[in-house]
């Protein structure tokens, strides 16, 4: 792209930072006009300017980003059909570096209509799509590739009073799972077996501030739901347990989450733009809650509608980034060789 810098506008729901099957760095962002890539020109080198996906089609902002364990990304997102009417579709990215397929149409979770709420979107060991959204009874919708091609049918997931988009998440085992914030309670959703159309399994009774969900997996059969509460904690819930304060929120908005090996130990990190505008870093032993956790903050002030990612790099090292939709400023930062959660001096790219 040339001429000015684009300007960003809503986050992208989902793992916006991405470790692509050739090892690059890559980041998805969401513009007034669509949806665009930034990628390393080389694993750990300098980054390319933002290209656009999915082709000429303009989509709405409100991107959603899932990542295979292939290393494929897949996006979706609603384009205006005209007659006050809208379509989500969805693109395949492959390699950072390459075009992503053109957006293709995958329905509306009622037939037609508007938009009816940023969509979530997972994908399967198979390296199927799953994607979740709100439909227009406030519960939620679900389609899945086939897995030689094309779409299955929309299924309605059932729930009501859904706020904020959903999160999906992949487990180890390969099962897709989704949950959703209701007013005073969490939604949760999963596959009893890869190939299986999700149900709703469970309702958790906690009051729940929207939009700050993230969901990891976190063991061969656990995936781990980090939000937070009323009371300003961040806490940590495995369906089929009570959630678990894990400590308080740094700020607002979703924490980012990532498992990582740190001197030999299999932690969770997690990473949060804090008050006074730096990032804060917290680890402690994956689903090991109660061992504690404390902020270590870390880089520039940033802006307050700054959101932060993690991944791991083409060398397994833990990788951070922030964006900011007001600035476009991308920060860019990868832990140091040594032990600990030492991390390089933050870079614009």
């Amino acid at each position: 792209m040339t001429g000015q810098p684009p300007t960003y506008s809503e986050r992208v729901n989902g793992e916006w930072l991405i470790r692509g099957r050739d090892g690059r760095l890559s980041v998805y962002l969401t513009s007034d006009d669509g949806a665009l890539c930034r990628a390393e020109r080389i694993p750990g080198g300098a980054w390319d300017p933002p290209r656009e996906v999915g082709g000429d089609d303009k989509v709405h902002p409100g991107v959603a980003v899932g990542h295979g364990a292939d290393g494929y990304a897949h996006l979706a997102s609603w384009r205006s059909t005209g007659s006050g009417e809208s379509v989500l579709v969805h693109s395949t990215h492959y390699r950072p570096l390459l075009a992503a397929l053109d957006w293709s149409p995958i329905g509306h979770p009622n037939k037609k209509g508007e938009r009816t709420g940023t969509p979530a979107v997972a994908v399967d060991a198979q390296g199927r799509a799953h994607v979740f959204v709100r439909n227009v009874g406030t519960g939620i919708s679900m389609v899945a590739q086939k897995e030689r091609g094309g779409w299955d049918p929309w299924r309605d997931l059932k729930g009501q009073g859904v706020q904020g988009a959903p999160v999906a998440v992949t487990a180890e085992s390969g099962c897709v799972e989704a949950y959703a914030a209701v007013s005073g309670a969490i939604l949760y959703y999963r596959q009893a077996k890869p190939g299986t159309i999700p149900v709703w399994e469970e309702t958790l009774e906690v009051p729940v501030r929207p939009r700050t969900l993230r969901a990891l997996a976190t063991s061969a059969d656990r995936t781990t739901l980090f939000f937070t509460d009323e009371s300003g904690d961040v806490c940590a819930w495995r369906p089929g347990s009570k959630p678990v304060p894990v400590l308080a929120a740094a700020g607002p908005g979703p924490v980012a989450a990532v498992r990582c090996e740190l001197d030999g130990h299999d932690c969770t990190l997690l990473a949060q733009r804090s008050a006074s505008g730096r990032v804060a870093f917290a680890a402690y032993p994956t689903e090991e809650e109660a061992a504690g956790a404390w902020w270590t903050e870390s880089g520039p002030g940033l802006p307050p509608d700054a959101e932060v990612a993690l991944a791991k790099d083409h060398e397994n090292r833990v990788a951070a980034a922030t964006l900011s939709p007001s600035s476009g400023r991308l920060l860019v930062t990868r832990r140091k060789d040594e032990p600990g959660l030492a991390l390089k001096a933050w870079q614009e790219v």
